[in-house]
């Protein structure tokens, strides 16, 4: 089996080791056809008796079971045929949307999902642990999970379209990020402001192509991450650095595990660390890349996926009030690459009391040093910005972060974590103790508003 030539990479042949794939690809259509009917006889999730969930649950089991041994003998070749033999770069939402048109039964159909879009979390099939089945095949193997993890590296088409205005201009104003520069500093500033900051899909989306603007404007040697002022009653006026993910968008079922937990990672936080892929074409990546250092300013608090930016970034400034933390253990969802990355700033007793036990840094805690380089007071929070972004100005700093990140965070380490996390995140979204606290955090919401309270 051979894939002829197209666009990017050079193509290889698609070879299929076990001669299988398209009688295997449709025994699994059928087999998933089945299990397809008999889920469709059960009542709506919302309906469903304890023993009509046992029964959906025993289903979900054997598709899942099914979907796992294909993946296990044809994850290579099928991601070779969706990608020309790994001569296009394609990215993970079409990936797996590709997935479901050419493998039916492999992941769910674009029918499927969007069904499930217009349901709150705890009344979805869970779909999305399917679709993460199969990105978790996919990063599992070397060669298919470096080229997407390399594909996920690359700019996006919107910050392309974007770039002649942000290099003449100076600036680009998105629906929840500014992207501005200011000498030779590109400053990315949060506004979603009546939302803490709080990462959401669309927040996602600004963020990476914001990120993209930074690494591609020549003019720009250092980058910016800060949170803006914010319209919560609680904290109106003031900055926020983020407060992790929006809790509320997850219980309506609007956090995507496509574009948001699984592409949040191989997206816009990648790019942070180990910067774009500018030239497909093989070599060393410090040839084929552009990579910049950053400085991450706290204001408020740097909460779950926004204390996870600061292990990517390379000066933290905190205000002195300021606080992080990883409150895992008590949303019961995975904290990105917290379990990664945060081992090796703080230490592992350190690492575990923040992931499992909740622990609260504050700015002015001894052990904030291991996560923050400066702590001030607010009115000095700009000119401490400013120190870091000439210290890390000089020429030889991008060189020498790029081999840190080779030393520390190697892309197969990288690449072997994500494999993991994108199958056990995606099965905690839809754990039912996850279902129950956001439920319950929404309802205390909406009495609080019922009541005209102000409380966060």
């Amino acid at each position: 089996m051979s894939v002829g030539p197209s666009t990017g990479s050079p193509a290889v042949a698609v070879q299929d080791p076990t001669g299988h794939v398209e009688s295997d690809a449709q025994r699994l259509d059928e087999h998933v056809a089945e299990i397809e009917r008999r889920l469709a006889a059960l009542p709506a999730v919302p309906d469903r008796t304890p023993e009509d969930r046992d029964r959906a649950a025993a289903l979900h089991a054997d598709v899942r079971q099914a979907r796992r041994a294909f993946l296990a003998r044809h994850a290579e070749t099928v991601y070779a045929l969706l990608t020309d033999g790994m001569a296009r770069r394609v990215r993970l939402p079409e990936l797996v949307r590709d997935a479901a048109d050419r493998f039916p039964g492999l992941v769910p159909t674009r029918a499927q999902m969007a069904a499930e879009g217009h349901r709150i979390q705890a009344e979805k099939e869970g779909r999305e642990i399917d679709q993460a089945l199969f990105c978790g095949a996919v990063l599992r193997s070397p060669t298919a999970g470096s080229h997407l993890v390399e594909t996920m590296l690359r700019p996006t088409p919107r910050a392309l379209a974007l770039l002649d205005a942000f290099r003449a201009e100076g600036r680009v104003e998105l629906d929840t990020v500014l992207v501005e520069r200011r000498g030779t500093a590109g400053h990315v500033e949060f506004r979603n402001t009546g939302r803490l900051n709080s990462e959401d899909d669309r927040l996602i989306a600004d963020l990476d192509t914001a990120v993209d603007l930074v690494l591609l404007d020549d003019r720009i040697r250092v980058g910016v991450l800060r949170g803006g002022a914010v319209d919560h009653p609680a904290y109106r006026g003031r900055r926020v650095f983020s407060a992790g993910v929006n809790l509320t968008d997850l219980r309506d079922g609007r956090i995507s595990f496509v574009d948001f937990l699984l592409g949040r990672e191989l997206g816009y936080v990648n790019k942070l660390l180990r910067g774009l892929l500018t030239d497909p074409a093989p070599g060393a990546w410090s040839e084929r890349g552009v990579s910049k250092p950053w400085v991450g300013a706290v204001d408020t608090f740097a909460i779950g996926g926004g204390m996870q930016l600061l292990l990517v970034l390379d000066h933290v400034v905190a205000e002195e009030h300021a606080y992080v933390s990883l409150p895992a253990a008590e949303e019961g969802i995975v904290p990105g690459l917290g379990n990664l990355r945060l081992t090796r700033l703080t230490g592992a007793r350190l690492a575990r009391q923040v992931v499992l036990g909740g622990r609260r840094i504050d700015a002015t805690d001894p052990d904030a040093r291991l996560i923050c380089d400066d702590v001030v007071p607010a009115d000095r929070m700009n000119d401490a910005i400013e120190n870091a972004v000439t210290a890390l100005s000089a020429p030889a700093v991008a060189a020498n972060r790029h081999m840190l990140t080779v030393a520390e965070e190697p892309l197969d380490l990288f690449r072997a974590y994500l494999a993991e996390f994108a199958v056990a995140q995606a099965h905690r979204t839809y754990a039912p103790d996850v279902l129950d606290k956001v439920e319950r955090r929404w309802q205390q919401r909406e009495r609080r508003r019922a009541a005209g309270g102000n409380r966060p």
